[in-house]
């Protein structure tokens, strides 16, 4: 069979073999890349169509988070305390920077809501908080898991850690915070300063299945393609091999030498 493989023709037939694989495999690549951009379109869709909801009536202070509530958005009213953090190594859209992460004291409840009000390029940039009360909405998020890092620079978090948010504010404390998306009263013109609002993580989409379904059928006509090229030369193997038979008269060697 490897005598036929490396005829000319064959060899050439492997060659547009290849191709076609090498096609068919970028082409389920490329359909597998739409099943997961479709999922986060109709992922992110669902997200904006969600009103935000009250946060009390969703989460209670110090209740372990649901995972179903993440990027779940939602509302509360309340006032800023002054004590807020800087969580350093966050960037945004590819630049290096620090969030800044201010205790909401929600009416409702008089817990403390850990809010991340937005991205700054350096700390001194983080403007103060809003006096009086306000209502903001955003997507909650659990919190992050204790920095196990380099230490930060003085002063500063590693992470969003509500264990060491509850040493730092007193009081109740929501299990959770706030990726901040709106304020009312909004605040004034320049008010914020280079703080820019950090959006919503869109969590986990996973893949529609039916583009998914079409790059597997791309793969298999990928290998299809092999096997076709396997099957010539098979067939091409044994017609020589029916042909060499026949030219010996179906007799094998020894056969014909006796004769002789």
């Amino acid at each position: 069979m490897l005598r036929s493989a490396l005829k000319p023709r064959h060899l050439g037939l492997l060659a547009v073999a290849v191709l076609i694989v090498i096609a068919f495999v970028q082409l389920g690549r490329w359909q597998l890349g739409v099943a997961e951009d479709e999922a986060l379109r109709e992922s992110l869709q669902q997200a904006r169509s969600r009103q935000p909801v009250p946060i009390e009536t969703v989460l209670r202070p110090h209740v372990d988070f649901p995972n179903t509530l993440s990027t779940h958005p939602v509302s509360a009213v309340g006032e800023f305390g002054t004590d807020q953090v800087i969580v350093a190594g966050r960037r945004l859209d590819g630049r290096s920077g620090y969030w800044v992460v201010a205790p909401l004291k929600v009416a409702a409840t008089g817990a403390n809501l850990p809010v991340l009000r937005g991205w700054v390029p350096s700390p001194e940039d983080a403007p103060p908080v809003p006096s009086g009360t306000v209502t903001i909405t955003g997507g909650l998020a659990p919190p992050e898991s204790p920095y196990a890092g380099p230490p930060p620079p003085e002063g500063l978090l590693g992470s969003v850690d509500t264990s060491l948010l509850v040493n730092r504010w007193p009081g109740d404390l929501y299990n959770a915070f706030v990726f901040q998306k709106s304020e009312t009263p909004a605040p004034a013109a320049g008010a914020l300063g280079a703080l820019e609002r950090v959006p919503t993580p869109t969590g986990e989409t996973g893949i529609k299945w039916r583009n998914a379904a079409y790059a597997l059928q791309w793969w298999v006509f990928a290998l299809f393609a092999l096997y076709l090229w396997w099957r010539t030369v098979r067939e091409d193997t044994e017609r020589n091999g029916a042909r060499a038979a026949g030219d010996n008269g179906g007799r094998d060697p020894g056969e014909r030498e006796a004769e002789q």
